[in-house]
């Protein structure tokens, strides 16, 4: 087998929330770094990688074969979940998508993801709207972590089957269990969107129309949002 397999800090943080031992089940796997790193780690005994793109998936297959692992991760030509069955897996991964295509992933595949014990889940987009559609759809979050790299700043989630209590719009906003833990890099977030929140503010005062109040009392509404998660940190004597 070839040498270790090097990760970025997002990908790196997906595969420690990973529960070892299981069968993963890599949705959207594009180069297919993550199941080949965790079987380098000898932490999942094999997995399933499926991407809708054959450009992406010929480079996973490639990458995989790099490492002789083509015994233990199969590669899938499949949009969402269309070529999976049920319990082929134990974790089922989706990362790096936006929110609401990674909803059509999980409603298409309604009648799979009841086979799996946990989904480890990265949206790119709509992330308060997405926290909502799991906790509506069945689903408890019992594990949020946050990176921020190359500038960008990522969220992700271990969501697992049952009920779970409606969050709150500020928990549903900047995550609850971030919000617990006074998340570090969750704090680095709140400010820089306090800052945006207030300029976009400034420049709207001097605007007129419906559309624009309309804007800014959306902006007003979301930078206390904004002030009461900050607060929190404050409150423990955080910088």
């Amino acid at each position: 087998m070839a040498g270790s397999v090097q990760l970025s800090r997002r990908l790196l943080t997906i595969a420690g929330m990973v529960t070892e031992g299981n069968r993963l089940v890599d949705v959207g796997c594009d180069h297919g770094y993550l199941p080949v790193y965790l079987m380098m780690q000898h932490r999942i005994p094999g997995a399933i990688a499926t991407d809708v793109g054959k450009g992406p998936l010929a480079r996973a297959q490639e990458h995989i074969a790099q490492y002789g692992l083509e015994q233990y991760i199969e590669t899938r030509l499949c949009d969402g979940l269309a070529g999976v069955a049920k319990e082929e897996g134990d974790t089922l991964v989706i990362a790096g998508m936006g929110g609401p295509l990674m909803e059509k992933i999980l409603a298409q595949g309604e009648n799979v993801i009841g086979g799996f014990q946990e989904m480890i889940l990265q949206p790119q987009s709509d992330v308060p709207h997405f926290r909502h559609f799991l906790m509506t759809h069945g689903f408890r979050i019992v594990q949020e972590e946050m990176v921020l790299e190359e500038g960008k700043y990522y969220p992700m989630m271990k969501a697992v089957p049952g009920k779970e209590e409606a969050w709150t719009v500020e928990e549903e906003m900047f995550g609850k269990l971030l919000l617990a833990q006074l998340h570090p890099v969750l704090h680095k977030y709140l400010k820089r969107e306090l800052r945006i929140r207030e300029q976009i503010e400034e420049q709207l005062k001097g605007a007129s129309g419906e559309g624009a109040q309309k804007r800014l009392d959306e902006i007003k509404e979301e930078r206390q949002l904004i002030l009461a998660a900050l607060h929190r940190y404050e409150s423990k004597g955080t910088d």
